[in-house]
């Protein structure tokens, strides 16, 4: 039996046990689209962070802060498999190259698209970025709120949770840290 077929076999089983027929005619199809949407949403798994930044590295003389804000992300919690919908500021300070800034959301999509906790993402996309371009340093936050907590368990609706990431120049110079948040935190005034 193929995977595919395997997975649709089991979301059958799943739609049984809860108390729905799988027969019923809004569920004929459902197996089907459950695997395409979940091979969507974990094909971080099939992709290389380090290669996406990889091909697109460029010489360059600049040494100031690159930051990319607000890259919007969709993942799954890996203890429910429930949603977790945010947010990412993602900067580094170049040291001889830089890298395409379309790369930056692709790399952060990559690591939100596998199961994840918000923290062990965090520190995934800094250390990617950290081996891959080799800057002066990197500095990650996450803004997320987490379906986990927000339909089940406590209900806690429109929490966020906050992470940060922070290396080289970013953890070691106050100056430049409170620059990074400076920028991330301004008003978003005129969008393009």
């Amino acid at each position: 039996m193929s995977k595919a077929k395997e997975f649709e076999e089991s979301i059958k089983k799943i739609l049984t046990i809860i108390g729905e027929d799988p027969q019923r005619e809004g569920l004929v199809k459902t197996p089907q689209r459950v695997y395409k949407a979940f091979m969507h949403l974990t094909e971080g798994y099939r992709k290389d962070p380090e290669e996406i930044l990889g091909e697109a590295l460029f010489n360059s003389s600049n040494d100031e802060m690159v930051v990319v804000r607000d890259i919007e992300f969709y993942s799954l919690c890996e203890h429910h498999l429930l949603p977790i919908i945010g947010r990412a500021h993602v900067a580094y300070i170049p040291n001889g190259k830089v890298v395409g800034l379309s790369k930056i959301p692709r790399m952060v999509d990559v690591f939100a698209r596998r199961l994840q906790i918000q923290e062990q993402m965090t520190e995934q996309i800094a250390d990617a970025l950290m081996r891959s371009v080799n800057p002066k340093g990197v500095a990650v936050v996450l803004h997320a709120r987490h379906m986990c907590m927000e339909m089940r368990g406590v209900e806690k609706i429109c929490s966020t949770t906050v992470s940060s990431a922070l290396r080289g120049a970013f953890k070691e110079d106050l100056k430049t840290r409170e620059e990074f948040f400076n920028i991330i935190n301004s008003p978003k005034g005129d969008r393009f």
